[in-house]
């Protein structure tokens, strides 16, 4: 895992192969792909607000549903 905070970007590194190409997953988001095609790495740019949204999306997720199985 490499951390740019200057620049807000996280990279994800699963494999040390070359990258042959990548795929734009959301705007912020692009998979590295190996020759096979296979995922070798993620780059998250604005990584604080990214990982910020997606763990208050899991949490209220969460409490939505402690909330319904109480009024169940």
């Amino acid at each position: 895992m490499t951390d740019f905070e200057q620049e807000d970007i996280l990279h994800l590194k699963f494999s040390d192969e070359p990258e042959m190409g990548s795929i734009e997953i959301s705007p912020n988001m692009t998979a590295e792909l190996n020759a096979e095609g296979e995922l070798i790495g993620l780059e998250i740019l604005e990584a604080t607000a990214f990982i910020r949204d997606a763990i208050l999306e899991s949490a209220q997720g969460k409490l939505l549903n402690l909330s319904s199985a109480k009024l169940s």
